[in-house]
């Protein structure tokens, strides 16, 4: 199981069983803001892609794909969903 997959399960769990205090609760309560994070999540691994280097870029992007794991997890699509649509795009991809 990669670290992702893990990732959701524990966000899964915490929506499943809420826990007081929990950031990933609090983003589950107040959808908007949630979905706020993913754009302030998404223009910091710009500005750091553009200028700050790796280190910055790593940080960025998983604070970002953790705000999109729970983003998804609040609207009810799972990690299987959007597996299988890279799946079906890279097969249509790769039909001739």
């Amino acid at each position: 199981m990669s670290i992702i997959d893990h990732l959701f399960q524990l966000i899964e769990d915490r929506k499943r069983h809420p826990q007081e205090g929990s950031y990933t609760n609090q983003l589950f309560n107040d959808s908007d803001k949630a979905v706020q994070k993913i754009g302030e999540e998404a223009t910091e691994v710009i500005i750091a892609a553009l200028n700050q280097g790796p280190e910055r870029l790593t940080s960025e992007a998983a604070d970002l794909i953790y705000h999109l794991l729970v983003v998804l997890s609040a609207n009810g699509v799972t990690l299987e969903d959007v597996k299988a649509e890279l799946s079906r795009r890279h097969q249509k991809k790769s039909s001739p």
